[in-house]
């Protein structure tokens, strides 16, 4: 059987290699890291994860949690890894980065069906089955090379990143530990605002000076925008967003606060906290005066500060197919945020259901079908048949399940219900396809 190249080593990358090595088909991994590295990659490892530490919820009354259970059925070697390195984060799944990273990388190295080769691609192959999971970081050259390829060429927008702190830098005196409505452990800290205290910081973020874009044209997403963005939009847009305080009482006061800045444990031991939804592209010298302004935070070391980035993504609607397959160019599959999927559980996802299909394929098979009542499957067909004139990523959301025909009206109620037909959907796909479980991951 013919090798099966994957180009990048991120979360799809790992994912896809993954399925195709347990379906014993041979896989050459290609990672450009530490060779050439990007804006925001700190190592050479392989799936390292950039933004947050958190891949979002582990309840399936949330999308994300739902979409973590159906990837715990088809055998995700990410969510193995995830388990293994979790850290508190109340009903969210994170993870310390560092041996996040390192708990699949030894597995990918230790799997006899992969090999590793570390190098930059910056042309796309004329033939052999491939799958391009280069990430929103791209590099330049093989940018350059898709918009020589793709009749369409690439959209593009710019991304941010959330600052993170010492936790011996943080006022623990100040500061309260709590999950919003008492869900899971109390695994966040939380900075009180006073509505004084919010007004002096709101004032002061929407004034401090972010440094200048340099390429016109490009928008943020709207899933990630940097802090200052937001707070440009109205006085109240912060409390309704990221420094909401419902939820959350103070127990010093007994009261709900008027705003809340959240920081989550970075890595198990507790030394570095993440400022949850602070992404942000202030200059490094208004971070630190800025963000001191929060209560708790007035003498923060900053171990990291919050950077702008530039994030790549295909017109996925129409530059796929269905299978994931760039319509120039059949032979290349796409994967992971390249392909217009927004999100870590997201690129995994995607990582996952490419590898099947290339599988498949490499085995010159019809690739299966994922019943279409999952979200994986939903996911997969919302990005490559969107009708949108303006296509931008896409998270995993219940919106992207087909209907019930009848059942509950209650929402709620509805949404169980479709939790459990997609889940017994997948058990049943996977237990058909032997998926349930790999000896080689124990």
């Amino acid at each position: 059987m013919d090798e099966v190249t994957v180009i990048g080593g991120g979360l799809a990358g790992c994912e896809a290699a993954w399925m195709l090595a347990r379906q014993g088909v041979p896989v050459n991994l290609v990672e450009m890291r530490p060779v050439r590295s990007t804006e925001v990659h700190r190592t050479g490892n392989l799936a390292e994860l950039v933004c947050s530490n958190s891949l979002k919820a582990i309840s399936t009354e949330r999308a994300p949690g739902l979409l973590k259970e159906e990837l715990r059925l088809l055998g995700s070697l990410l969510l193995q890894a995830a388990d293994e390195t979790q850290v508190p984060a109340g009903g969210a799944l994170a993870v310390d980065r560092e041996r996040f990273s390192q708990a699949v990388e030894e597995r990918i190295e230790g799997h006899p069906g992969i090999r590793i080769e570390r190098s930059e691609v910056t042309e796309l192959p004329d033939a052999g089955l491939t799958i391009l999971a280069t990430g929103p970081h791209t590099s330049q050259a093989l940018q350059e090379e898709l918009r020589r390829v793709v009749p369409f060429g690439t959209l593009r927008f710019f991304d941010a990143v959330s600052p993170i702190v010492s936790a011996d830098s943080i006022d623990m005196g100040v500061v309260f530990e709590a999950s919003r409505y008492e869900k899971g452990d109390a695994a966040y800290l939380n900075c009180p605002l006073d509505e004084e205290e919010y007004g002096r910081f709101h004032e002061a973020l929407i004034a401090a000076e972010s440094v200048t874009l340099q390429h016109e044209g490009i928008s943020h997403f709207e899933g990630c925008l940097p802090i200052e963005e937001i707070a440009s939009r109205s006085k109240d847009a912060l409390r309704y967003g990221p420094m909401k305080p419902v939820g959350l009482r103070d127990p010093r006061t007994g009261r709900r606060p008027h705003a809340i800045v959240q920081l989550r444990m970075e890595n198990r031991e507790g030394t570095m906290f993440n400022m949850v939804g602070f992404q942000t592209g202030l200059r490094w010298g208004e971070q630190e005066r800025v963000f001191r302004l929060i209560p708790g935070l007035e003498g923060a070391e900053f171990l990291r500060y919050g950077v702008m980035h530039k994030n790549v993504f295909l017109d996925a609607p129409r530059l796929l197919d269905p299978w994931m397959r760039l319509r120039a160019m059949p032979h290349i599959l796409v994967a992971g945020q390249l392909s217009g999927v927004e999100g870590y559980m997201e690129s995994a996802a995607s990582g996952l259901y490419c590898g099947l299909v290339a599988a498949a394929l490499a085995e010159g098979q019809s690739p299966p079908a994922l019943p279409p009542e999952t979200l994986i499957a939903s996911l997969m067909r919302q990005i490559s048949t969107s009708e949108s004139h303006d296509f931008q990523p896409m998270n995993s959301s219940f919106g992207l399940l087909p209907s019930l025909s009848d059942g509950p009206r209650n929402k709620k109620l509805r949404r169980e219900v479709m939790v459990q037909r997609a889940l017994a959907a997948m058990e049943r796909f996977a237990t058909e396809h032997g998926l349930r479980r790999d000896p080689r991951t124990l």
